[in-house]
């Protein structure tokens, strides 16, 4: 199942796309939660909610009628791990880690299919990262790595938007990693029933027409699994949680002349079994600024 989070006539709720045209309408449907957070919370009810409404056949939009939004507009935990990739830390020239080692992006980075990649205007080091993003179906802590399958909600795409002079600054990464509009995330999120092997994915990301990383999510240092494990020794992960499973080699940073994103561009990033989430880039404009 796809499960979206959309905006309809201005009002935003959930549903699921169906026959990649139609999107299903939970707006009066009870049984159904408006927000994916609730949705995810809720557990096989509403699962079996939505199945219901899809077998009924009514209440359907047009897809073109309608905004895609995140799949998680406001996600409680956004992680991220990063030199997860053999190929993208040989071209970092780092040392392959011994533990998995994660950063925060801040939620309020969040964008949705189609929203504007700012290029902030204290900085013109503006990079991508394409990556497969697993998210938390079930609340959890000490899960096995043989059980940690069963606490994913499902998977989407993600973008690890990156201002690299400001990553650089601070050991932790937060803030270049968290400036408004570095954290893309869709177009929907495919339930975990539907993902045969999420270490089996082929993984694109394009700049305009440049083919910029390939790779497969089998070349992961620590899997979906593992990574689930190690987090939920140190804290209680919960429905809707993000974690950013780590970008392969070529991002902008290191290309020669340096390919950071310029406005006028447009990023799209595809896997395998999910779909493409595509974004423009704009100079961050001038009403962004609130005192």
């Amino acid at each position: 199942m796809k499960l979206v989070t959309f905006t309809h006539n201005n009002e935003t709720r959930t549903g699921a796309v169906i026959e990649d045209s139609i999107l299903v309408d939970s707006k009066d449907n009870s049984p159904i939660p408006a927000t994916m957070i609730e949705f995810l919370s809720a557990g096989p009810d509403a699962l079996a909610a939505m199945r219901h409404q899809i077998d009924s056949g009514l209440g359907r939009i047009a897809l073109s009628e309608v905004k895609l939004e995140a799949p998680i507009p406001r996600p409680g935990k956004f992680l991220a791990i990063s030199l997860n990739y053999p190929d993208h830390i040989a071209e970092t020239g780092k040392e392959k880690p011994e533990y998995p080692s994660f950063f925060s992006k801040q939620s309020s980075c969040v964008i949705g299919p189609g929203d504007a990649i700012f290029r902030p205007k204290v900085s013109d080091k503006l990079d991508y990262e394409g990556e497969l993003a697993l998210v938390i179906g079930k609340r959890c802590r000490h899960v096995p790595v043989d059980k940690a399958a069963q606490v994913i909600a499902g998977f989407t795409v993600a973008n690890d938007v990156s201002v690299r002079d400001w990553q650089v600054r601070s050991p932790t990464m937060m803030l270049g990693k968290s400036f408004d509009t570095a954290g893309p995330l869709g177009p929907w999120l495919v339930t975990r029933d539907e993902i045969n092997d999420p270490h089996n994915l082929s993984l694109k990301t394009w700049v305009d027409d440049e083919l910029r990383q390939h790779a497969n999510t089998g070349q992961m240092i620590f899997n979906c699994y593992e990574m689930i494990a190690y987090l939920s020794q140190a804290m209680t992960l919960e429905p809707g949680d993000v974690i950013a499973t780590g970008t392969p080699s070529g991002v902008g940073v290191k290309m020669y002349p340096r390919g950071y994103l310029k406005p006028g561009q447009v990023v799209t990033i595809e896997i395998e079994g999910i779909g493409r989430l595509s974004n423009p880039v704009t100079e961050e404009p001038d009403d962004c600024a609130m005192f």
